[in-house]
């Protein structure tokens, strides 16, 4: 997946091929979610699959020429026909009150308002020649969008394509919806829009209970390839972690490299006290009864009391306007509802 496009599904590309051949791991390539275990769909379906436009809907005044990603300077001249390249970026698109605009998507998009928009990507590759057919006339995409030759045939067909810094964690959600909404030419609802993230993400945080702070492990499972992967320094998930008073588990137990394909003994020295992971690649591996027979997970304080944080897929990793909701709803799987308020 990569779910993304986007950063994960780019930070993936160096392990996939190891953790093919090197992970022995038992896993249901079709199975369906745990067997009556109510963890094996937790509350993580409580993030809204609708995005929350501004009120009132902004007028681009255009042309501008911004800064791209790539160290291009990128001049947009009309926004009429916008192709996102992935979920996060179309999210931030729709938020803004922009939606109407977007003529197509990647297939980590999948919030209702975007969902019947036609895919433009191949598993994680952008078809230029999907793109070109809907005659676009901005292209955002993420400094992990690919394959280049693809991004480079759109623009020598004169589609001007800003790249937007790949999300790391918490402290990008502002500067990318600014370098968005820059691009499209309504800088004030971008600022609103910040505020109101970054208002949001704050007052999930002081809710968050204090004391010791549990050991969470993320995971990127896809069953059905035989691909099992523990999160490390660059996963990306440890600013979400950190944010919900934990530690990132992976990171903690030396893991310097965003990925490593899980062994018994990298999860014994992570020794995780809750597992995070993307809801359908829990789904990939048999829900919670499938995963706690992966080696070495049983045998985590997580996989020996079952603790497991589940988030979709489409939203876990955005880092945008819905990233309040996703830390809502780990904490309150992290704690319990009696712990997130």
């Amino acid at each position: 997946m990569r779910r993304l496009r986007n950063r994960l599904a780019g930070a993936l590309l160096s392990v996939l091929a190891l953790s093919l051949t090197a992970t022995g791991c038992a896993g249901s390539s079709g199975a369906a979610s745990g067997a009556g275990d109510p963890t094996s769909s937790p509350a993580g379906a409580s993030v809204a699959n609708r995005v929350e436009p501004l009120a009132g809907r902004p007028e681009p005044r255009l042309p501008v020429t911004v800064p791209s990603a790539d160290g291009e300077r990128v001049t947009v001249r009309a926004a009429e026909r916008i192709v996102p390249l992935s979920g996060s970026l179309s999210e931030i698109v729709f938020t803004l009150g922009l939606g109407d605009r977007v003529v197509a998507r990647d297939v980590t998009a999948t919030f209702e308002q975007a969902a019947k928009l036609p895919v433009v990507t191949r598993g994680h590759d952008v078809s230029a020649e999907s793109v070109l057919s809907l005659k676009p006339d901005l292209v955002l995409a993420e400094t992990t969008s690919g394959p280049e030759e693809a991004v480079d045939q759109i623009r020598a067909a004169g589609v001007p394509v800003l790249f937007v810094q790949a999300a790391k964690g918490l402290d990008d959600v502002g500067p990318r919806i600014g370098a968005v909404a820059d691009a499209l030419g309504v800088p004030a609802a971008g600022k609103e829009l910040t505020r109101r993230s970054e208002q949001r993400i704050a007052a999930v945080r002081q809710d968050v209970p204090h004391g010791e702070k549990p050991r969470v492990a993320f995971l990127y499972l896809r069953g059905s390839a035989s691909v099992y992967l523990i999160g490390g320094k660059d996963s990306g998930a440890g600013s979400l972690i950190e944010a919900a008073g934990a530690v990132d588990a992976g990171a903690a137990s030396g893991l310097d490299k965003d990925f490593t394909a899980i062994t018994s003994e990298a999860l014994v020295k992570a020794a995780p006290d809750a597992i995070l992971v993307m809801s359908k690649g829990l789904e990939s591996v048999g829900g919670v009864d499938g995963l706690v027979k992966i080696p070495g997970v049983a045998q985590t304080p997580a996989g020996m009391d079952r603790r497991i944080v589940s988030v979709e897929d489409g939203v876990l990793l955005n880092y945008g306007p819905r990233t309040d909701q996703v830390l809502k709803s780990v904490v309150a799987q992290l704690y319990g509802e009696d712990g997130a308020k």
